[in-house]
């Protein structure tokens, strides 16, 4: 979603075929950017795919059903994890949200459940009383969850993930930034399943070049 008016079109309706992780050909300033300063990885050896997002983006939203059998077919070499992002305060909970749910080991199973309850339930998860009510309805305690999205630690993700928002030039979400130093996105390359076959080309780029 583009941070100043929040309006991309995006590609829909894949099929599990597509899903090759195959190499393709791709060009710098079309279907991706090199980032002016290249960012070093989480886990030094392996490649690295970070998705920057937000629970609150319908765009993300979209992408999601894409992303998660991508994401499985990654090979064992390469290194997946989120970014959550915020450009207004209203979003920050959703940041925390992410976080507590990652602390508490839970994220991957509640990941997609925030996604639905946020765009196809219009749930408003911006607010501690609705985050309580959405953990009692998946099953979550809703008093680790609450002590999880506080606290000096919860202070320090934030401060983190939004400097690397600016570290990593991120300007719109989703985006997928391989390897610290090649950024792509379904605006950019014209489509959700666009935007993971340059993934797939630029993490075999990295292969290369290490």
């Amino acid at each position: 979603m583009n941070r100043r008016d929040f309006v991309i079109a995006m590609a829909v309706t894949p099929v599990m075929a597509q899903f090759s992780h195959a190499a393709t050909e791709v060009v710098q300033g079309k279907d991706y950017l090199e980032l002016q300063t290249p960012m070093p990885v989480a886990v030094p050896g392996k490649i690295e795919v970070i998705e920057f997002f937000g629970y609150w983006c319908p765009h993300c939203n979209e992408l999601e059903p894409k992303l998660e059998p991508w994401v499985k077919a990654l090979p064992a070499h390469v290194n997946f994890r989120r970014i959550p992002v915020a450009w207004q305060d209203a979003q920050v909970p959703y940041q925390k949200l992410f976080y507590a749910l990652e602390a508490m080991g839970v994220s991957n199973d509640i990941h997609p459940k925030v996604f639905k309850a946020v765009h196809e339930q219009r749930l408003g998860l911006d607010n501690d009383a609705a985050i309580a009510a959405f953990a009692t309805a998946i099953g979550v305690d809703r008093a680790k969850l609450a002590d999880a999205m506080k606290g000096f630690s919860m202070s320090l993700k934030l401060a983190k993930a939004n400097q690397n928002a600016k570290s990593y030039q991120i300007e719109g979400v989703p985006t997928l930034v391989v390897n610290g130093r090649y950024a792509t996105s379904p605006e950019l390359a014209k489509g959700d399943i666009q935007a993971l076959r340059v993934a797939d080309a630029l993490i075999q780029r990295a292969k290369t070049q290490r």
